[in-house]
């Protein structure tokens, strides 16, 4: 194969994605954000990059978010969200930060592959997203010629996408007004 049908192999592969999430779990996440007062966002290595973009998408917007662990996050407090991308449920790093924002008064939600997973079962709501875990013996009903976990992650920045345009089109706002924020010291 070559590089453009690998391309079309990893689209046809989201494509197959769409149909799993649950709009009723998307929906829930967007109103959590909708009532925080703040949001975190948590990953470990590619699922944080995907994180980290959408926190950007959310101060674009007007939300005060923040990435967990960058030096300039602010404290969590009640009625603030953790929003935290796992596939595995089980990220070693992860399940503290998760706790922690539990006995904080925090509000948790779980986007990952393995809703019975530690951080899925801590999680206040969860949203289940379609791919193959990192370890294949795991066993996953998504084939995928991609490795580890990146049909996961992948789409994970899709959905985060797609909240954004939703929570765009509830607060009526524009990529106009979006850019506004923009950083504009380059």
């Amino acid at each position: 194969m070559n590089t453009t049908e690998y391309l079309e192999t990893i689209i046809q592969e989201l494509r197959g994605t769409v149909q799993s999430i649950s709009e009723t779990e998307a929906d829930k996440l967007v109103e959590a954000i909708l009532q925080a007062k703040k949001v975190f966002v948590v990953g470990a290595g590619r699922s944080g990059f995907m994180g980290k973009s959408f926190v950007m998408r959310m101060m674009h917007m007007g939300i005060d978010a923040y990435a967990v662990g960058e030096t300039v996050t602010a404290n969590l407090e009640p009625d603030d969200l953790l929003i935290v991308g796992t596939g595995s449920g089980e990220t070693k790093s992860l399940i503290p930060i998760v706790e922690k924002a539990k006995v904080l008064g925090g509000t948790v939600a779980a986007v990952t592959l393995s809703p019975d997973s530690t951080i899925g079962e801590l999680a206040d709501l969860t949203v289940i997203l379609p791919g193959a875990p990192k370890d294949r013996a795991e066993g996953s009903e998504y084939e995928t010629i991609q490795p580890m976990g990146s049909l996961f992650e992948q789409t994970s920045l899709l959905f985060y996408d797609a909240v954004i345009l939703r929570f765009m089109e509830k607060k009526e706002l524009n990529s106009k007004q979006m850019y506004g924020k923009h950083a504009n010291l380059e």
